[in-house]
């Protein structure tokens, strides 16, 4: 029997019903501490990497922890498929609860892991454990949360669910810069190198502690006819049709993720490490972003609500393409320069993340949706999302800066391409 499904009829008033409000809170905060998690690692990498991975060049280590960044990336489509297939077979809650406590047990383990010197190569074998049951977990985390909660609002309302989960992602990336700038501004350099950057993984855990209790009364969006018509052979059916969709999802996904974690991850490291920049500066100027991207993504919330997504996505997916060359113009070291690209990209970047995630939705049918959107979704951010850290700070090593902007560049036409196919192949199944 299944309990607390919520059926939306199209024709009832606009507004989010309390219960509504309770589950895109929940579904909220669980990408919070998706985004928290994973900006916290990126951001702290020059201070794990020496303690789990020892090297005598600063660099080469950050590069190690940066690597296993991506590792935890690489199993995001595993996560996806299995948990995604579990959604569309068993409904949204369970996964979403299970999401939340492998995230919160592994940021856990991770904080109290001992460092190389303690226990030898141990400690970068459970990091990169932890890591990959993390990527496993965000397989599913960031696109079933967002299916689940367009599911959930009433029709129409899809742009504002796209502000809303935007701006719970953004709240997590603020959370991560705020804290690791705080714990850098109170404990100083040499602290947060020992033993400081193990705090803000504390904070992780005791948030996800948090969010689990309050996805308990998560409302179920399968109906139960659906679930009983649901089964493994159906949904990969259903994926083999639509497999333009899906491929659509994978550089919608992907161009939106390496512009993403090239902003907030990679151009604070190469700050760090490249440059040798105050860190905490640095960490004060992501904390800026952070807040352009809160605001921002309620703002854009707000101007899509009710308008076609689609061409919200095409236009400002295009405005991706000469904005990315910004970061061409932080080539040496210079707080000034790396403060004027970080923040002057920020106005794209937050265009293209609020709504990506609404739009890949949408292309794919409810029956489907949890397997289809998890797989797109996890193969872009593995190719795309994971590697661009690395391969934004080793471009930089090389002295070829200008690779990774061209790369950006392509990934982001391609999505529009792909959208548009998958558009005039199966049409669209949420908004317009």
């Amino acid at each position: 029997m299944i309990e607390n499904v919520v059926k939306v009829d199209p024709s009832t008033s606009r507004r989010f019903s309390p219960e509504v409000r309770r589950g895109l809170l929940g579904l909220g905060l669980g990408n919070a501490l998706e985004w928290y998690d994973w900006m916290v690692f990126g951001l702290l990498s020059a201070f794990i990497g020496p303690n789990f991975f020892p090297d005598r060049d600063p660099l080469s280590a950050t590069l190690n922890t940066l690597a296993v960044f991506a590792v935890g990336f690489a199993f995001r489509p595993l996560g996806g498929v299995l948990l995604g297939l579990f959604a569309d077979r068993i409904g949204r809650r369970r996964v979403m609860l299970t999401s939340i406590l492998l995230m919160a047990s592994t940021t856990l383990l991770i904080a109290v892991t001992p460092s190389y010197s303690v226990i030898g190569v141990w400690s970068g074998v459970i990091l990169v454990v932890s890591r990959i049951i993390q990527g496993i977990s965000t397989g599913i985390e960031a696109p079933l949360s967002t299916s689940h909660a367009v599911e959930l609002a009433p029709e129409g309302r899809e742009g504002m669910v796209a502000g809303m989960m935007s701006l719970y992602v953004n709240i997590g990336i603020l959370m991560a810069s705020l804290v690791s700038f705080l714990c850098s501004l109170t404990l100083g350099g040499a602290a947060m190198g020992s033993w400081g950057w193990r705090v803000p993984f504390i904070i992780g855990a005791v948030f996800g502690v948090v969010v689990l209790y309050l996805r308990r009364a998560l409302p179920e969006t399968l109906r139960a006819e659906e679930l009983a018509e649901a089964s493994g052979t159906t949904v990969w059916s259903g994926i083999r049709k639509h497999w333009l969709g899906v491929l659509a999802i994978i550089f919608v996904v992907g161009a939106a993720q390496a512009y993403n974690y090239a902003w907030n991850t990679g151009l604070p490291t190469a700050a760090r490490s490249n440059f040798k920049e105050d860190p905490t500066i640095v960490f004060a100027l992501t904390t800026a972003l952070a807040v352009v991207l809160v605001v921002g993504s309620w703002v854009v919330g707000k101007l899509t609500d009710g308008k076609a997504m689609s061409r919200w996505f095409i236009v400002t997916r295009l405005l991706a393409i000469p904005s990315v060359f910004l970061m061409l113009l932080y080539v040496r070291p210079g707080i000034g320069g790396f403060a004027a690209v970080l923040l002057g990209g920020s106005i794209v970047l937050v265009l293209n993340m609020t709504i990506y995630n609404v739009v890949s939705t949408s292309l794919m049918p409810k029956n489907i949706r949890g397997t289809g959107v998890a797989l797109g979704y996890g193969i872009g951010v593995a190719l795309f999302g994971g590697t661009a850290s690395y391969l934004l700070v080793w471009f930089q090593s090389l002295h070829a800066d200008w690779i990774f902007p061209t790369y950006v560049a392509v990934l982001s036409a391609l999505s529009v391409i792909f959208y548009v196919l998958a558009r005039r192949s199966s049409g669209i199944f949420v908004g317009k």
